[in-house]
């Protein structure tokens, strides 16, 4: 009995590694062949083997400026991601849970019919609205600016449903006591509700924050000036640029890819305990 179950657990050690090497496969192709010379890469395809030009492509990447024209580092690009994904996930957060705030506890009539207009923009991504929504930025001035980057996608439906779930399973018994205590609405909301949505607000803040900084239409869209450009504008302009005789820096661009894993891979890690308590309790 006792060799069957070692059986069964390497068996399921074994598929595990199987797995993991046949995600992580292509990541490691590029993150190798990102240490190789564009001749290379272009004369015998992906590698799989590091070479000795680590420091050089990477340390390159991040101090020379780059892309068409040439004003811009990956590391501003970095930057740029990051007001990004943080502007994009903190706006949603707020703008979510003030919208579920007043639709749960505010109960006007027409709330739950607005809650349900607010639901059926999922059915409107990005895409099928971006004309009208790029017609009132460039209108308002907000072309070439953080605030047209962040603004305009900060309304979230996903965001207003989760957080309208969650208070709806708060107690009404908090709401009676801090009436009694003379609470008001803005004080019930900063000090109790805060406080109880700080893993939801973690929870999403995660994946609000990923999906910010992965834009690529919007960024694509608003900005011509390239000191707003994000690093995921950025791989596709080192990957297109051909001047003159020089090779497409192929490996540039695998380096731009790598760099451009590490802040979301880093949030995840670090907030990894928040990010499952979160949606366990949103489950609730």
């Amino acid at each position: 009995m006792k060799v069957l179950w070692v059986r069964y657990q390497l068996l399921n050690h074994l598929l595990l590694i199987l797995g993991v090497a046949f995600l992580a496969l292509p990541l490691w192709m590029v993150f190798a062949s990102s240490t190789h010379d564009p001749a290379t890469i272009i004369r015998d395809g992906m590698q799989l083997n590091l070479s000795d030009q680590f420091f050089e492509t990477y340390l390159g990447v991040l101090t020379e400026k780059k892309g068409f024209t040439e004003q811009v580092t990956a590391s501003m690009m970095m930057i740029n991601s990051m007001i990004l994904g943080v502007g994009f996930a903190v706006g949603k957060i707020i703008v979510s849970m003030t919208a579920a705030y007043a639709i749960v506890y505010f109960r006007f009539p027409i709330g739950t019919l607005l809650f349900w207009i607010i639901f059926t923009t999922l059915l409107l991504p990005l895409e099928v609205r971006i004309i009208p929504s790029y017609k009132v930025v460039a209108d308002l001035g907000m072309l070439n600016s953080y605030s047209g980057l962040i603004i305009p996608l900060i309304a979230s439906a996903t965001g207003t449903f989760y957080f309208r779930q969650f208070f709806r399973s708060v107690p009404d018994e908090l709401l009676e006591a801090a009436k009694l205590d003379g609470a008001g609405a803005w004080k019930f909301f900063i000090d109790i509700l805060l406080p109880l949505s700080r893993t939801m607000m973690a929870a999403l803040f995660i994946i609000m924050f990923v999906v910010g900084w992965n834009q690529y239409l919007w960024p694509l869209l608003m900005t011509t000036d390239e000191s707003y450009s994000t690093i995921v504008l950025g791989i596709k302009s080192v990957m297109q640029t051909i001047d003159g005789n020089r090779l497409p820096e192929y490996n540039r661009g695998f380096a731009l890819a790598i760099l451009a894993l590490v802040p979301p891979v880093l949030i995840v890690i670090l907030f990894q305990r928040w990010f499952i308590k979160g949606l366990l309790e949103s489950d609730k």
